[in-house]
């Protein structure tokens, strides 16, 4: 979990990279690992996201949500 950003996949609506795998594509910081069958995130780049939500537009199962840790404070 980042200390800023929290990117999260629903893996109950994820239908995994190989049926799916957009936010892989479009991540422009790489958040998303692409190994095995369903995106996990890189814990180290979660800081990284730039709230552009390319990810989210392109996940059409809707399965990623995205929390402003900073604004929890």
């Amino acid at each position: 979990m980042g200390e800023f950003i929290e990117v999260e996949v629903d893996f109950s609506k994820c239908t995994g990279i190989e049926a799916c795998g957009g936010c892989v594509r479009v991540c422009p910081v790489n958040i998303f690992d692409k190994e095995g069958d369903r995106p996990s995130i890189i814990e180290e780049n979660e800081d990284e996201c730039t709230l552009c939500d390319l990810c989210k537009q392109a996940c059409s199962p809707a399965a990623i949500s995205i929390h402003k840790r900073y604004e929890e404070r």
